[in-house]
């Protein structure tokens, strides 16, 4: 579990991380430098969970020697499926992180949303579901073993 106290945001008490894969941890079906050791890291305090589309076929090879849970989804409202699995997990104990239209409803659900703008960009739709927006999926995931730095981002 981590544990967070943010001033006028509230506590944040996560049992689960759930990511997108691609335009997340990959582009173009490619896992990023960096991920699978922040990932790792992570994955000693939280249970990892990647639910993806899986567009290139490559998330079950690409996710190797990590510690994690891969689901892939079913063709057809994907980002029904996403929400159904947050909140599946327990909501309140989520942390997700995506950028496609499809990670909208998770993100806003979860008790903490962070959307990634990548290389394939990021969707309006998801940018305004989160709490957090970063340029770099290892900074996002930093955000939950470095907790002042989003203190410092949410706080009023």
């Amino acid at each position: 579990m981590i544990s967070i106290q943010i001033p006028d945001f509230g506590a944040l008490a996560l049992d689960h991380l759930v990511l997108d894969y691609n335009g997340t941890l990959a582009v173009d079906g490619v896992l990023l430098p960096g991920v699978k050791e922040a990932l790792n890291s992570l994955s000693r305090d939280l249970t990892v969970h990647v639910v993806t589309a899986d567009t290139f076929g490559k998330a079950g090879d690409g996710l190797k020697g990590i510690d994690c849970r891969l689901t892939v989804l079913e063709p057809g409202r994907q980002d029904q499926a996403k929400l159904n699995f947050v909140n599946g997990l327990g909501a309140a104990q989520t942390a997700s992180i995506g950028n496609g239209r499809n990670d909208a409803l998770m993100l806003e659900a979860s008790a903490l949303g962070i959307a990634v703008i990548l290389g394939e960009g990021a969707s309006s739709a998801s940018l305004k579901a989160a709490d957090v927006v970063c340029l770099n999926i290892v900074d996002a995931l930093e955000l939950l073993t470095h907790p002042l730095r989003l203190t410092a981002t949410l706080r009023c």
